[in-house]
């Protein structure tokens, strides 16, 4: 079967979930045998670069230069366009949102759907943002779609009304080779740390984790709160963190690889996830692929993903989440057991499950093996 995915993602993200998810069902889709072409002609992504040589049709640049985005786009379009006319594959993966025109085509059209921030979320986004409109007009568009998550194909019926014979529900894999067993150590190996990964701004209720560590007597100034990615603080950050009554140092922010972020949660008291919302939500399977208790907000899809391997709290009330927090930190033998079951867990996440589940929609729908 000849498997095209399209090059928007990897225009947009150098790292970053959507894009590792694609290079990884890629990567697996190849070692089942599959013909798989990423069509990226000019992208900036770092994870391509892992596939084999050939796989990429496309050159990665280090940064696109200024105001050259709406070029570049319409660049890609047009030459993938081209690619699909000429090469006529059997299955065109969307790997994100276009309100662009599309060719004809006899190959089915898919494309899997990751949250609906944007749309349960829209004060956080400008006026000009439309990618809702976007996501509408792909939805038309596919033949068939991919959620990954019960809780994101809920929401896509409730929002986009689809019908849901049109939705396929595939979830997403954890990347145990990069998490288990980290090669290498970090700086707060030796000291008490709770750990935070990823984007802090609106709904991942970032702030409201800082306050639910600062009411607590067992972690304020005692436990340092270490935020790894989502740049440095800025001054809002700052601002609230100070006003808390943190004393220096003891909340801070770190940058580093995947090799840094798996040494982070495997010497961690406990990773807390406290996003008002999430689609799949990988961090949790990381930090359990590295042997790191999980303590998560209860909402979306959360509970889907984490199942019984994490202590949960509501994300709207700090005291519950401080107690959460304060629960796990305090009590070795609960952390052993969290760490037993999210060994547990990752089991039902792999890529290898995400490919095959993948490629049996893929032959589903156009009759191929």
């Amino acid at each position: 079967m000849r498997i095209f995915f399209d090059y928007q993602v990897f225009l947009d993200q150098s790292y970053g979930g959507i894009s590792r998810y694609y290079t990884s069902l890629a990567d697996q889709l190849i070692n089942q045998g599959q013909n798989v072409n990423i069509l990226a002609e000019i992208h900036i992504n770092n994870y391509l670069r892992e596939l084999p040589f050939g796989v990429v049709k496309g050159y990665k640049i280090s940064n696109y230069p200024p105001k050259s985005g709406r070029i570049i786009q319409f660049f890609n379009h047009t030459i993938n366009q081209f690619q699909i006319k000429v090469s006529k594959p059997d299955i065109i993966h969307e790997t994100y949102y276009s309100a662009l025109p599309t060719v004809k085509t006899s190959a089915i059209r898919v494309t899997s759907v990751y949250d609906m921030i944007h749309e349960l979320f829209n004060s956080q986004f400008s006026s000009n943002d439309r990618t809702t409109q976007s996501k509408k007009k792909t939805f038309d568009r596919v033949d068939h779609i991919i959620s990954i998550s019960n809780s994101t194909k809920k929401d896509l019926v409730e929002l986009f009304r689809v019908d849901e014979s049109k939705i396929s529900v595939v979830h997403l894999g954890v990347d145990l080779r990069a998490f288990q067993k980290p090669k290498v150590d970090n700086r707060f190996k030796n000291i008490p740390y709770i750990l935070y990964v990823g984007s802090r701004s609106g709904y991942k209720n970032f702030i409201e984790f800082i306050r639910a560590c600062s009411i607590s007597k067992k972690i304020k100034n005692k436990v340092k709160i270490v935020a790894f990615g989502g740049g440095t603080f800025n001054k809002i950050e700052m601002e609230m963190i100070i006003r808390f009554g943190f004393n220096e140092g003891f909340v801070e922010q770190v940058g580093g690889n995947d090799e840094m972020l798996a040494s982070l949660y495997a010497n961690a008291l406990c990773f807390v996830y406290p996003s008002k919302y999430e689609g799949f939500g990988l961090p949790p399977l990381e930090a359990m692929a590295s042997g790191c208790p999980v303590v998560t907000s209860n909402t979306s899809s959360m509970p889907e993903v984490i199942n019984r391997a994490g202590i949960y709290f509501d994300p709207n009330n700090t005291e519950e989440m401080s107690n959460a927090i304060e629960s796990v930190i305090e009590n070795d033998s609960l952390r052993s057991q969290l760490i037993e079951l999210g060994d547990e867990n990752i089991k039902l996440f792999s890529w290898q499950k995400c490919a095959n589940d993948t490629l049996s929609i893929y032959k589903k729908l156009t009759g191929k093996e």
